[in-house]
């Protein structure tokens, strides 16, 4: 089950690696899910709020993927993840990292927060799940992105400059990212970076 699939752009990369798996997607948007059962008719499609999921022991395997910074009750849908996973099963979440990076862009993107890595594992902790495996990533381009945030409010715009960036550009932070996504591979964990993963599961 992915939460929040938006309109599908993650959850069609796992069907393309795990053709056999059963695949579920949610988001509280019909609007976004329209576009998605549209692309990927074989997967299951739900309009639902996290915060009210009340599925017990059902999926072994939950992504919430860049959601629940959106959400207020960050805490109540972690807990109804973690209620929804089988004994043994796993939940992947990514959020936005360091408050120090707020900016226009996270209001443009309705962020409610950006994570501390212990806030992040404090919380899913809270939850039940068993932390297993935590990381930073878009470590390389974290430079880069406090110089982007820090002119945006040097020049007091509320305009996002850093989504306008010339084809060159693009493919340039495209292949250090493939770098970072190498060293995340062989077993490197990056202690900083503009986003957390984390790898938790239930034990019981």
């Amino acid at each position: 089950m992915e939460v929040g699939c938006g309109t599908g752009f993650v959850i069609q990369a796992v069907q393309e690696h795990y053709p056999q798996a059963v695949l579920h997607g949610s988001d509280y948007f019909e609007e976004s899910l329209v576009h998605a059962r549209k692309r990927m008719p074989s997967i299951n499609f739900t309009q639902q709020d996290a915060r009210k999921i009340d599925e017990e022991d059902l999926y072994d395997v939950i992504g919430a993927f860049d959601v629940i910074e959106h959400i207020n009750k960050d805490e109540l849908v972690l807990s109804n993840l973690s209620h929804a996973l089988k004994s043994r099963g796993t939940l992947l979440v990514t959020v936005p990292q360091h408050r120090w990076l707020w900016s226009v862009v996270d209001e443009h993107a309705c962020h409610v927060r950006r994570y501390t890595r212990s806030e992040l594992v404090s919380k899913v902790t809270q939850s039940g799940l068993t932390v297993e495996y935590v990381t930073s990533f878009v470590s390389l381009l974290v430079p880069l992105m406090w110089l982007s945030r820090l002119r945006t409010k040097i020049i007091q715009t509320k305009s996002i400059d850093e989504f306008h960036i010339s084809s060159w550009l693009n493919r340039l932070l495209e292949i250090i990212m493939f770098i970072e996504l190498g060293l995340i591979k062989i077993g490197i964990k990056l202690p900083f970076g503009g986003s957390l993963l984390l790898l938790a599961s239930k034990k019981r």
